[in-house]
């Protein structure tokens, strides 16, 4: 199972929300770029970045910060405001391995078959980010009425074959994931998945690697010191 420590962006700042409320945003860490490096020294290849302004609204305003994370060696996987395939074409400019498509997936998936067309089914995922079940958009804030299996379901016939999920409710709450939903996400599609979201500790790391997930993000359970990054990837396998 492959790791993803993460990083989250908010102007130009390395931080966490809990449970996804922007009310709660809090600086973890001093310098992006020194994080990442980090992140490589313990073993892992592999980073998930978010740009939580671009999520929210649209706009994303890190580029500099995510192609000086490329540099580092790590396989960046970043999301927030990819919307177009211009958008597409100047995330992947930056030296980014993998984009995740959120808000747009929802509003426009015409988009995702044609990045996926574009770009091929490795390069792209879209994100699942679920509240009671109920897929959110825009940086979690606005529901969109669909229900997390029947999106999943649209989006695997549509091509994807990576999708990450996220149960905002463990969102950085250090609560352990969301098992039921993401076992009733495992029956529905046979995508890869992704589990994002309330891993407390290298036994949950552990769990999710043994229920055959393809990923794990690990985001404040790493900055709070509760998961052990070097464990986590001689644990998780070959990355």
């Amino acid at each position: 199972m492959l790791i993803f420590p993460a990083i989250d962006l908010k102007d130009s700042k390395v931080v966490r929300l809990h449970r996804g409320d922007f009310k709660t945003v809090h600086q973890v860490a001093e310098d992006p770029v020194l994080t990442a490096r980090t992140f490589f020294n313990a073993g892992a290849r592999y980073i998930h970045m978010v740009d939580l302004d671009g999520a929210r609204d649209g706009v994303r305003r890190h580029g500099g910060i995510v192609q000086a994370v490329a540099e580092t060696g790590l396989k960046i996987e970043l999301g927030g405001g990819i919307r177009s395939m211009a958008g597409l074409a100047s995330v992947f400019q930056l030296g980014v391995w993998r984009a995740v498509i959120g808000s747009a997936a929802v509003s426009d998936p015409d988009f995702v078959r044609a990045a996926i067309s574009t770009y091929g089914p490795e390069r792209i995922a879209v994100g699942v980010d679920a509240k009671d079940g109920s897929v959110r958009t825009s940086g979690w804030e606005l529901d969109s009425g669909l229900d997390y299996l029947s999106f999943a379901r649209q989006m695997e016939a549509l091509g994807v074959r990576h999708l990450i999920f996220t149960d905002i409710d463990t969102d950085g709450a250090l609560s352990g994931p969301s098992w039921q939903r993401l076992e009733n996400l495992q029956k529905s599609v046979s995508c890869f998945i992704t589990a994002s979201g309330g891993v407390s500790s290298n036994q949950d790391l552990c769990a999710l690697r043994d229920k055959g997930l393809y990923a794990a993000i690990v985001g404040k359970a790493w900055y709070t010191g509760a998961v052990d990054l070097v464990q986590a990837v001689a644990e998780g396998g070959p990355q």
